[in-house]
């Protein structure tokens, strides 16, 4: 589909029946924001008509296992390694909307990750321990949302167009910390996907009865930023100081709230990612397309003083091998060209990432709490593998981990959540077919990754 196309099919639905915008019973998630805000007359005061919000999270973890990046490489060596400890920043947000009246609206979302501006220096593990200044996107500043909303019939049907989150998966429609139990966000997604992922495009989107629907036109994924242990994760981000726009994708959500208590939602995702870039592939690749499929469906059960979440994202990527091929051609350092931005190591062909946590409020049983406090007790577990299939999966048995975590949620106001967990993180232990470890066939198991955690994070309005 062409830039001329989108631009022309929006102007064409612009001018549709004008109506009022939905004021929606769902709760406050960033992919939806504009649900929340509720339709002002011309003549309401400015300051009422002007939203500010956000999250923040703060994490103390000390992991009981090595740093080390070559602790996959040869695991015995790092097996009596001691703990370490990190102090982190994950996620500082701020909310700015505005309601324009007649249906308009604008919505922001400006983040600040780790405490800093997306730019940092990593140890490859992928590339011998190499040290790189790694760009995850152009700019100081992550903008994650600009866009401006217009509502048609009640919210029956919205028009959205600019920055936008692509509600793929769980954990990008439900990103923020009150919507999950663990002191980061869960693992799997966040390690196959992009999280949280936006990006410029066009959403059409609105709630009828029980349903709740959106479908967006974005541009693609970029194939150059897929990697062996993180899939796609890297795809949507660019370098640059704009976003290549060569391929075009469709993303699509559907979520239902019939059950009461209950959500169920499906999604999707569909686009060519192979010729995304500012780079010519040459003859000898005009048959790649890059095609990635994603199909995820999750639910959430709020009721009976349970909250009960679970998810499940299978992806497929076409040609995993030719694009393997081309980008480790393309070397991210040589002595020509320093600074690349993108990667070099190979790509598998399908990815997958399941989960399901479960939380009781004990508070519930008190009578002189139960109304003013939540204390959540849960337990979950989560599987990923980001080399579910490919002709080099196993030189990666290491992106494939089982994570199970237990631990408490403490509200002691609706805004504010203290999150403690302890998570153990295993492995598939390889079939050694009876050798032991003096035998040079003998495949070393990697060390389980036990870790403790607390955080304190907050989320909601101040006007």
């Amino acid at each position: 589909m062409s830039t001329k196309t989108l631009f022309l099919s929006f102007m064409i639905l612009l001018p549709l029946a004008a109506a009022a915008q939905e004021s929606a019973p769902t709760p406050v998630s960033s992919h939806n924001a504009a649900d929340t805000a509720t339709a002002a007359r011309p003549e309401t005061p400015a300051a009422k008509r002007l939203s500010i919000g956000g999250y923040g999270e703060a994490v103390m973890t000390r992991n009981f296992y090595s740093q080390s990046f070559n602790r996959y490489n040869a695991p015995q060596r790092y097996k009596d390694y001691a703990s370490h400890g990190r102090f982190d920043l994950p996620h500082v947000t701020l909310y700015l909307g505005y309601d324009f009246g007649h249906g308009w609206s604008l919505g922001t979302e400006i983040e600040f990750e780790h405490g800093g501006n997306e730019t940092a220096v990593e140890i490859e593990a992928e590339e011998s321990g190499e040290y790189e200044a790694e760009t995850e996107k152009g700019g100081e500043v992550a903008l994650e949302q600009f866009w401006l909303n217009k509502a048609f019939g009640n919210g029956r049907f919205n028009i959205k167009a600019g920055e936008i989150v692509v509600p793929v998966g769980y954990s990008n429609a439900w990103h923020e910390p009150l919507n999950f139990f663990t002191c980061y966000r869960p693992e799997g997604e966040a390690a196959i996907l992009p999280n949280t992922w936006h990006q410029l495009g066009l959403s059409f989107w609105g709630r009828v009865s029980d349903w709740r629907y959106e479908l967006q036109l974005l541009s693609a994924l970029n194939s150059e930023s897929f990697t062996a242990e993180k899939f796609v994760h890297q795809g949507a981000t660019s370098p640059y100081e704009y976003k290549v726009a060569n391929c075009y994708a469709a993303a699509l959500r559907i979520d239902n709230y019939t059950v009461k208590g209950l959500r169920i939602g499906a999604s999707g995702y569909y686009g060519h990612t192979f010729r995304n870039s500012i780079k010519t592939p040459g003859a000898t690749y005009d048959d790649v397309k890059g095609a990635l499929a994603i199909a995820s469906a999750d639910f959430r059960l709020k009721r009976w003083n349970w909250i009960v979440r679970g998810s499940v994202v299978y992806a497929h990527l076409s040609d995993a091998d030719r694009i393997s091929e081309y980008n480790k051609a393309n070397s991210t350092h040589h002595k020509y060209q320093d600074g690349n931005p993108f990667h070099n190591t190979n790509i598998a062909s399908n990815a997958l990432a399941y989960s399901l946590e479960a939380g009781y409020d004990v508070f519930s049983q008190i009578r002189r709490l139960r109304d003013r406090q939540q204390l959540f007790l849960f337990a979950r577990f989560d599987h990923y593998d980001s080399m579910a299939a490919g002709t080099y999966r196993n030189q990666y048995r290491y992106c494939a981990p089982y994570i199970t975590t237990a631990g408490f949620n403490y509200h002691p106001i609706k805004q504010i959540v203290i999150k403690g967990e302890y998570a153990y993180r295993t492995f598939k232990k390889p079939n050694n077919n009876g050798l032991n470890s003096d035998s040079p066939l003998y495949v070393q198991p990697y060390n389980n990754e036990p870790s403790v955690s607390l955080s304190i994070a907050w989320q909601g309005w101040f006007m």
